[in-house]
């Protein structure tokens, strides 16, 4: 396909949104994708059949998606099948008729993926095929405009497992020309009240409490501390989170709306999302630091940071519930 802007971005799912909105002809940046999605969220999850804990920072796979299609009035025409040869048809078909698709499929098997480790939740926009190879655009951090062999990328849309969807793909149309300003006020009330009033102990300003109990026993959660806990660092800063757990993608999206939408309450919200931003920044570095030295201190430093960022989010959740 001609004339795709195949900008890659720090996150997959914004990456994705991105292209096929510029193609659609609705260019907004990430942060303010991001939080026009309701994108932020955090999860503390672990279980028996895990290898160890897991911190998530935005809402699950897809769902940012539906949510900004939905803001924005935009039609979402998604497409899962159990069938390859459809899945594949599901593809090329809106290609062939110019028009770029996103995926979502796990990146374990995508021939340029510079981590081998199964994600089924990672998204992609494909706008184009030849014999051989699917042109992707993934982040920038994964190269941007890349390609992967098409025995590839049908082994990444039929995996299993954790977050993985069935073939799903999707595109996106725009009726109508949206007003992402006048939907900027209820995305953040909608992340908000999500934020604060989770329904799980996991989830929310409730699962960073959790979490700040819970890390500094990781030495012992662990077999493998120094594997472990350096993998949970870097997913914390730099796998596709923009930094900071996400926290540095909403800070932007709080600043970028504050210049259209005169409020305290957005304006203190952002100055907390921006000292969050930092100390999410610091815990991942407290994480590393403790799986390199097997060191417990680093561990109950951070948990105390963890205890301080339940307070810091809840708070500035309340004054943008106000908003």
């Amino acid at each position: 396909m001609e004339g795709i802007d195949a900008r890659g971005m720090q996150h997959c799912e914004t990456t994705t949104l991105g292209v096929l909105l510029r193609h659609a002809g609705i260019d907004l940046s990430e942060p303010m994708l991001f939080g026009l999605g309701s994108g932020l969220s955090f999860l503390y999850w672990d279980s028996k059949s895990m290898g160890f804990p897991f911190l998530g920072g935005r809402v699950k796979p897809f769902e940012l998606t539906r949510n900004l299609t939905a803001a924005l009035g935009l039609e979402l025409l998604v497409a899962e099948t159990t069938s390859a040869r459809k899945a594949w048809q599901n593809v090329a078909g809106p290609i062939d008729a110019g028009r770029p698709v996103g995926l979502q499929l796990d990146s374990y098997h995508l021939d340029y993926f510079t981590t081998k480790v199964h994600f089924g939740g990672h998204v992609v926009a494909m706008y184009g095929y030849d014999d051989q190879d699917a042109y992707l655009v993934d982040t920038e951090a994964q190269g941007g405009a890349v390609r992967t062999g098409l025995d590839s990328l049908a082994r990444a849309r039929a995996e299993r497992g954790p977050m993985t969807a069935k073939h799903r793909s999707f595109t996106i149309a725009a009726p109508t020309a949206p007003s992402p300003r006048e939907q900027i006020v209820p995305a953040i009330k909608a992340c908000a009240e999500a934020f604060l009033n989770p329904p799980i102990a996991n989830l929310g300003h409730r699962g960073i409490e959790k979490a700040a109990k819970q890390v500094p026993k990781w030495l012992q959660r662990s077999d493998d501390p120094g594997e472990d806990l350096s993998r949970t660092a870097v997913l914390m800063e730099k796998a596709g989170t923009g930094g900071a757990l996400f926290r540095n993608l909403y800070r932007d999206f709080l600043a970028e709306s504050a210049e259209v939408i005169d409020s305290d309450h957005l304006r203190t919200g952002h100055a907390l999302y921006a000292e969050a931003a930092v100390l999410w920044t610091q815990v991942a570095a407290l994480v590393a630091a403790a799986g390199e030295a097997g060191d417990p201190e680093k561990l109950s430093q951070a948990g105390a940071l963890l205890h301080e960022l339940s307070r810091i989010e809840r708070d500035a959740m309340r004054e943008l519930s106000m908003l």
